[in-house]
């Protein structure tokens, strides 16, 4: 019997699906077990963003160790279709006072042109009570970049 492999995707595939997508599962190391949690992302065509709450296991791991695998996937509801890219890398912290703001507007931008539900803001720190604005306005968040992208695996079955 014969294995079939999964087919690669291109890089013009692979960021189409990032440019596309919103929500991606980030890898931390853990103590014993890798840490996996989701999160809302842009991208800017070169770089992925992430905004974090300042409390959690993930600031916990992020501090001891920002070397993380973030994933990305889509797939068909009776999966007869998927792709996924996943990239190892390293978070960076993003200090600079007008990066973090034009970053915090595409989050903005992007829940308002995605028609998210504002339950989302509560993940970043913010009551769903909020206008999306206020994650431009008040700094509850963190903002990572994931840097330094030693492997990426993309593949797809369509």
């Amino acid at each position: 019997m014969e294995i079939v492999k999964i087919p690669r995707m291109e890089k013009k595939e692979y960021d189409r699906l990032i440019d596309k997508g919103y929500i991606c599962r980030i890898a931390f190391q853990g103590e014993k077990y890798p840490y996996i949690a989701p999160f809302l992302y842009v991208f800017d065509g070169s770089f992925l963003y992430f905004l974090s709450t300042k409390y959690g296991k993930k600031i916990e791991y992020f501090r001891k160790s920002p070397y993380v695998s973030v994933e990305v996937d889509k797939y068909s509801k009776d999966l007869s279709s998927f792709m996924f890219v996943t990239l190892q890398g390293y978070l960076e912290e993003v200090d600079d006072a007008i990066e973090k703001k034009l970053i915090r507007e595409r989050f903005v931008d992007m829940i308002v042109d995605k028609d998210l539900s504002c339950n989302i803001l509560a993940a970043l720190g913010h009551s769903p009570n909020d206008a999306p604005i206020a994650i431009v306005e008040e700094e509850r968040s963190l903002v990572w970049k994931l840097v330094g992208v030693k492997d990426l695996v993309a593949l797809k079955n369509l």
